[in-house]
């Protein structure tokens, strides 16, 4: 696996994690992009978007455009899933366990 590939995965990972977390389970990606950046994870707003439009292809987020080209991302039942490692999908990092 190289390590794009690798990188995406995570950071698709803690994007649904972020969602998971944010009020209303929605951020948008210029708040996402900070959020990815304190956990270690530098990315660019255009990358993000890719990620939200790549999450939303597979069914775990919407994505919508608002005036001036805000991206809204919204979780969805089945990105909580993944994010929570109830569920799996290819190209997704899985959760590890929590230790008590």
């Amino acid at each position: 696996m190289s390590f794009q590939t690798h990188f995406a995965s995570h950071l698709r990972l803690a994007i649904l994690r972020l969602l998971a977390e944010a009020p209303g389970y929605s951020l948008n990606a210029a708040i996402a992009t900070d959020a990815l950046a304190s956990l270690g994870l530098s990315a660019s707003r255009d990358q993000v978007r890719s990620e939200i439009a790549w999450l939303a292809e597979q069914g775990l987020v919407t994505g919508d455009e608002l005036p001036g080209g805000l991206i809204v991302a919204t979780l969805t039942e089945r990105g909580l899933d993944v994010a929570s490692g109830r569920a799996t999908v290819p190209g997704v990092q899985r959760p590890a366990p929590k230790v008590v």
